[in-house]
């Protein structure tokens, strides 16, 4: 009896398969802009971020109007072009939409294109790579980087 009891706490405990990409991923931001535009969403972004941009812009009271944040719930997210989605830090200079805020983008921005979303299987990622010309192209990520910037995103 002890036994079977034993082995069941094996078989549950045991290892899951290895995900997909343990292999690791190719990514390098081209900054096409192509992730910060398109369908509606959320950029989220905390406190600490909010302060970084309103200083990186030179905002000197440290605080975003609601030109560049709005309230969601309990949190803020990154304000967006009613007509074209394009996030409110998306500028165009020399032809090349780019982040004006890139060197303090919010987390959320930082670890893309490592979301759950993108993730769950191949064809995600597949998916992707569709919009995204980063992907599949540059810098191998292992597992655990990838698996680091999954776990820290609610994407």
């Amino acid at each position: 009896m002890a036994q079977a009891k034993r082995c069941r706490q094996i078989s549950v405990t045991r290892p899951t398969a290895e995900p997909w990409y343990a292999a690791g991923l190719r990514f390098t931001c081209t900054q096409s802009g192509n992730c910060c535009s398109g369908d509606p969403g959320y950029v989220y972004v905390t406190g600490d971020e909010i302060q970084k941009i309103a200083v990186s812009i030179g905002c000197r009271n440290g605080r975003l109007s609601s030109k560049y944040i709005r309230k969601v719930g309990s949190r803020f997210s990154l304000v967006e072009d009613e007509e074209t989605g394009d996030c409110c830090f998306l500028e165009t200079k020399n032809g090349k939409r780019v982040c004006a805020i890139y060197s303090v983008r919010p987390l959320q921005c930082r670890t893309w294109p490592f979301w759950k979303i993108n993730l769950e299987t191949a064809d995600d990622w597949c998916r992707a790579a569709q919009d995204c010309p980063g992907i599949n192209t540059g810098k191998l990520h292992d597992r655990d980087e990838i698996e680091a910037c999954r776990k820290v995103t609610r994407c």
